[in-house]
This record gives C-alpha cells, structure tokens and sequence, in this order.
C-alpha cells in the first residue's frame, strides 16, 4: 500500500497511508550528512519518521531507522541544538525513550536548524547523521491537518 504525498516541504516530504483502514500520518526526512567511525562503513539509507496515528491516539511520534542494526545493549542519542534525548533502539530502530521528551524533543525540532542522531552498530562503528529541520514545522501542521 502506497502512501499519498501531502506535500514536501524543504527536506520534509508530509504523507498519509490507511493500511487496514486505519489511518497513518507522517513526515519523513533523509540525513544532509551521515557519517561512520571507522569512515565509510557500509549501512542502507538512514531516516527519520514523526508519525501520527489517531487510531491509537499516538501523535507525532519520533523514529529513526538508522540503516544498520543497533547493538543491543548501546543507546541512541538526538540532540537539537543544546538538547538532548536518549534513544531506546531494537534491531535498526531508534524511538525517544521518555515519553514526555517527545513533545520537547519536537517543540525543539520544530524551532531548530537541524537534529543530530548518533548511535553504535552490533559492529561498534558509531554512527552521526545530522537532519536539516528545513520545512518540518509546514509537514507536522500539514500531517496534523490530515490526521485529526
């Protein structure tokens, strides 16, 4: 099932999807700049998601794939500007661990010039991949229109 482009906004491409008839909200993003240490590490491409789903009352839930699988035990961090949010990850998926940092983490993202996400592959290569946040404040009112 193809989601339906809203609009692309800047970096922010804003989509809606109904799999199963229950509908799905989101905004998603490619990095402006990833990097590995050691360089040039082997990876799929990484993204960032904020999703809404009114049907289980989620609304604008931050998720990363990362394009690598996590270890297991290794946070994630985001960090806007002088914020930052730890991340729990599972397999190549990274979500904001606190619930409530969620609402800062985008009132912060929503404000800010980009987002920093760092985290550690099962192989300990540590990943920075760094989001413009050029048009995410027009994609979440967009989504968030679409997705009430």
């Amino acid at each position: 099932m193809k989601p339906t482009l809203l609009g692309q906004y800047g970096e922010w491409g804003a989509y809606a999807a109904s799999p199963g008839g229950k509908k799905i909200c989101f905004a998603i993003a490619k990095p402006t700049s990833s990097e590995t240490n050691p360089p040039n590490r082997p990876r799929n491409p990484s993204y960032m998601f904020i999703s809404s789903r009114p049907g289980d009352k989620v609304s604008n839930e931050v998720s990363i794939v990362i394009g690598y699988p996590f270890k297991s035990t290794a946070e994630a961090t985001v960090e806007v500007g002088a914020n930052s949010f730890v991340l729990y990850t599972q397999q190549d998926g990274a979500w904001v661990k606190n619930a409530p940092d969620e609402t800062r983490l985008i009132d912060a993202m929503r404000t800010g010039q980009s987002v920093v996400v760092k985290g550690t592959s099962t192989k300990g290569t540590r990943s920075t991949d760094t989001f413009s946040l050029r048009g995410l404040a027009q994609a979440l009112d967009r989504t968030g229109q679409d997705c009430k």
